[in-house]
């Protein structure tokens, strides 16, 4: 009886070592998002919650939508309270680099810990389903009779990454990028009203904030930044298929606090990469008509100090710094 005791003990104790070896690989993430809701950074953040959630990779996930400044109030926030903040990843994008070169905040990404980029979205010239547009030449006609006629709401300010896209785009078409009318919204979901009630006749944006809109019929994307269709949007034309040279990808990525120790950085590498194998990522990729980009954290930060060289010659070439 004693042994049969012993047996069913040493059992009980396996069944609980082979759970625990079952865990999560990370208790949690608390991620910080620097804009409103269903904008591209909100929908990045979110997407990687979920299937990182889905696929047991993670036990908990939380979200903070924190605006303001172009992105500069939760920079801001993130460093000052970096003491508390070693379970937080935010996510960021293209526009820490433009911003940060333009002054729109003091900080750039040398103030943070780059973790790992993510993905890519190619950017998208929109307009609503009952537009008089039906091609992106339609619009470069209307542009050629009365630049001012011609407006184009973004989700972040004049000199940012909406209104640099769209300025190359009238760039490749021979035009000068300072004539074009940019109107600038906080956030993708005001700039996206603004489109549906005809304040403006034409939205630039991020693909995967409006793919879903358009297989629904509520908008019409009349031209991507891709270099060829993309294989999630065949039916939509890239600028390059108007013989337009423009072509333009916003990298998506997650940063942490400064001072967070090498060992924790990895940890994230580490999950980040199980999430890109899975399936549940690829639904979510796909759906949104994004690109694999990852990059862990020593790739990623060489890549930014690149992208800073890049976007600063663009930036001087179209007028917005000196």
């Amino acid at each position: 009886m004693k042994r049969l005791k012993s047996r069913l003990m040493i059992s009980i104790l396996a069944a609980g070592f082979s759970v625990s070896t079952l865990a999560a690989d990370i208790e949690k993430i608390h991620f910080l998002i620097p804009g409103g809701a269903g904008g591209g950074w909100d929908m990045t953040a979110r997407g990687t919650g979920d299937v990182l959630l889905k696929t047991k990779l993670i036990d908990t996930v939380s979200f903070q939508n924190m605006s303001g400044g172009g992105g500069g109030k939760a920079i801001a926030h993130l460093i000052e309270t970096a003491d508390r903040q070693e379970d937080t990843l935010m996510v960021n994008s293209t526009p820490i680099v433009v911003r940060s070169l333009s002054g729109v905040f003091p900080q750039s990404f040398r103030d943070l810990t780059p973790v790992a980029s993510i993905v890519s979205d190619y950017g998208a010239i929109v307009v609503s389903a009952d537009s008089k547009y039906k091609t992106w030449e339609d619009v470069v006609a209307d542009f050629r009779k009365n630049p001012r006629k011609v407006k184009i709401a973004g989700g972040s300010a004049r000199g940012s990454m909406d209104h640099l896209v769209v300025a190359a785009a009238f760039k490749g078409e021979g035009f000068d990028p300072k004539s074009v009318r940019y109107i600038a919204y906080d956030a993708g979901g005001k700039a996206m009203a603004a489109l549906l009630s005809g304040e403006t006749q034409l939205l630039s944006t991020g693909l995967g904030e409006v793919l879903e809109m358009s297989k629904a019929g509520q908008v019409r994307i009349l031209a991507t930044t891709a270099p060829k269709r993309l294989p999630s949007a065949p039916d939509i034309p890239t600028l390059t298929d108007y013989g337009n040279p423009t072509v333009f990808a916003n990298w998506r990525g997650f940063f942490a606090a400064p001072g967070v120790s090498k060992e924790k950085v990895a940890e994230w590498d580490k999950v980040l990469e199980k999430m890109y194998q899975t399936p549940e990522w690829q639904v979510v990729r796909d759906r949104n008509g994004w690109i694999d980009n990852y990059k862990p954290s020593p790739e990623f930060y060489t890549f930014l100090t690149e992208q800073e060289k890049q976007m600063g010659a663009l930036m001087r070439e179209l007028g917005f710094i000196k």
